[in-house]
């Protein structure tokens, strides 16, 4: 699956917990393994893949694209899809800011995945584009309070059932609780609503006794709240949370750095050794 190439960055969804109101709250991110060379012309063609991503998010809430390289595996792919209940200045907003952050995240590598609260931006140079997957990506519940309640089971009976229309994106309400599910645009009608059910699935149950869950696969997202989704994060989260991704990833990159100037250090050693091994 694409998502198996993707060191995904755990320690960024555990450091930070996102104001669901924010459009662009940090919820995972993600980068391949594989390293590109400074001024290739793969990386010439990830900027453009980028800058199409931020261009189309002005007037269309997902999109896709594809440039194609001399090779197969130079071959970029690249897609950005935006909550379905936001306006295109939100989402030209938000695509903006996991463009950015991937820019940092994701320095120089084949591949990276971002999901922010309002959109999800991703490239790779394997053919990822109208590929269901159902890898989970991140799984977070509420506290565990025994928690039985037939609005919140009306509400994901409601999300995984299909009425025959395609429908990337949906949402309800039943008395305290509100959920919603949503899928990439580049999935067909069959395996958007298969996406969501295992999602949906998988919040029954490992989130089950929760008053709220996300669980966020590869190609699609469920969640549910009581109280309504966009409630049960406090103000100062949402004022703090742009500040608190910077110096996440801040850390991050300095971690990355330590660790490779700790390599460098140990491979001189090691050479020195053998230079002194073979002088005797």
């Amino acid at each position: 699956m694409a998502l198996s190439l993707l060191f995904l960055v755990t320690i960024l969804s555990m450091m930070i917990t996102p104001s669901i109101s924010d459009t662009n709250s940090f919820i995972f991110g993600g980068c391949s393994r594989l390293k590109s060379s400074p001024g290739s012309n793969y990386e010439t063609s990830v900027n453009s893949i980028l800058s199409s991503l931020v261009n189309s998010a002005t007037f269309t809430t997902y999109s896709n694209f594809t440039v194609p390289g001399t090779t197969a595996s130079e071959t970029v792919y690249g897609i950005f899809q935006c909550r379905g209940d936001i306006n295109n200045d939100q989402c030209s907003s938000c695509v903006q800011r996991a463009v950015s952050q991937l820019g940092t995240l994701c320095f120089e590598t084949y591949g990276g995945a971002l999901q922010l609260e309002g959109c999800f931006v991703k490239y790779d140079n394997v053919k990822f584009i109208g590929v269901e997957d159902k890898t989970e990506v991140v799984k977070k519940c509420g506290p565990s309070i025994g928690l039985t309640s037939d609005a919140r089971d009306d509400v994901l009976a409601y999300l995984e059932s299909s009425d025959g229309v395609y429908k990337t994106f949906r949402t309800t309400s039943s008395g305290d609780f509100s959920g919603a599910a949503q899928c990439t645009g580049d999935l067909s009608s069959s395996e958007c609503q298969d996406c969501v059910s295992d999602a949906i699935q998988r919040l029954r149950s490992e989130c089950g006794g929760s008053p709220w869950g996300d669980i966020y696969l590869a190609k699609c997202y469920a969640r549910y709240s009581e109280g309504g989704l966009h409630s049960r994060r406090g103000n100062d989260d949402e004022n703090h949370n742009d500040d608190e991704i910077e110096k996440t990833l801040a850390i991050l990159i300095g971690l990355i750095a330590a660790v490779a100037l700790i390599i460098v250090f140990l491979s001189f050693l090691s050479k020195l050794c053998e230079k002194q091994r073979g002088a005797k």
